[in-house]
């Protein structure tokens, strides 16, 4: 058919490469004002939220980071994994999100395998990322630290601090994103299986796209409140870094999976959604009494990987939460499936 209507084929006109920077760049648009992240107590909109991953971008550009670069990110749950998520994207660069829990070998086989060429680093896990560093020698990556509220107290290892860092770049940078939608967005490595850690990368086209079905799987809109209990580095946290923002929701931030602090957060974030695999549906139903507190709306929560036992899911309902049952891999952006629910 392009062959005898020429005007029918692709152009800047009728087609743009699918990338889930677009929806960023979207909700700054349409909900400038409204705010995209919490993280204690301190608040961002979507216009800032955007303008920050620009800066981001445009200072990774300035660090050497090229098109088709790795950029590895070894952070908990914080906005700065957040708008790496969108930052390395937009020049093309792929985002290695690292598993914090590793030990030391295997962060610096992750980062040698992957090709880094450039690490933020959270300041809290110093333990087991110097010695990875260290043990690179020459081949260790640029090094940006990542001084969190409650990391500020631990020791420093690299050469500029990740709020100095950004601060260098443009907010108004203007990136050219992917050149093609199946250009690779992330590298994720699994862990817990045998040998060294597997590495399945993502592509924009299939970042965007699974995002979209899980905002829709999931039933999120622009007044959802997404809390941050299921870990940015798995499966680039089965694609909710995009989903939330695709939706417009908010996403509360969640340093560490407590009970008392998922509890905390759930009341006074009035959280509407969360994640996680049914360890931490345990945790919660076996939480002390005094961390926990009635919910004050009924907020739904997404398991996946080894089944719930029914009793599981039962007292957690019983406590006001609503279970989705899901079941994904990290060659499949995380969730594949899910049991819906039936009359």
């Amino acid at each position: 058919m392009t062959i005898d209507r020429p005007e029918l084929a692709k152009r800047p006109a009728n087609f743009v490469a699918l990338s889930p920077v677009s929806f960023l760049a979207r909700a700054a648009d349409f909900f400038g004002e409204r705010i995209a992240v919490v993280h204690g107590a301190r608040r961002l909109t979507y216009r800032e939220f955007y303008a920050r991953a620009r800066r981001l971008a445009h200072a990774l550009t300035k660090a050497g980071i090229k098109r088709g670069d790795t950029v590895a990110i070894l952070a908990a749950n914080i906005p700065a994994m957040l708008e790496a998520h969108y930052a390395a994207p937009m020049i093309g660069a792929v985002l290695n999100p690292i598993n914090i829990r590793l030990d030391a070998p295997l962060i610096a086989f992750c980062l040698q395998h992957g090709g880094a060429k450039l690490l933020l680093a959270d300041r809290e896990f110093h333990a087991t990322i110097a010695p990875a560093l260290a043990g690179m020698g020459a081949r260790a990556p640029i090094v940006v630290d990542i001084a969190d509220a409650e990391s500020e107290g631990a020791p420093r290892f690299g050469s500029i601090e990740y709020e100095d860092f950004i601060a260098a770049g443009d907010p108004q940078f203007v990136y050219a994103g992917p050149e093609d939608e199946w250009d690779s967005i992330c590298l994720l490595y699994t862990s817990g299986t045998t040998g060294d850690p597997k590495g399945a990368v993502y592509s924009h086209r299939g970042a965007y796209l699974g995002a979209l079905a899980n905002a829709l799987t999931f039933k999120l809109d622009h007044e959802s409140r997404y809390l941050w209990t299921l870990p940015m580095f798995h499966c680039s946290g089965w694609t909710f870094t995009w989903a939330v923002t695709a939706a417009g929701g908010t996403h509360v931030c969640l340093r560490k999976v407590e009970p008392k602090r998922i509890f905390d957060a759930v009341v006074e974030q009035r959280v509407t959604h969360m994640c996680g695999a049914p360890i931490v549906l345990n945790m919660l139903v076996h939480a002390p009494a005094d961390a926990k507190k009635p919910l004050p709306v009924r907020t739904k929560v997404a398991t996946g990987g080894a089944a719930p036992p029914a009793i599981v899911i039962e007292r957690m309902e019983a406590m006001g939460f609503e279970v989705l049952h899901l079941y994904g891999t990290t060659e499949s952006y995380g969730p594949s499936t899910y049991c819906a629910p039936m009359p």
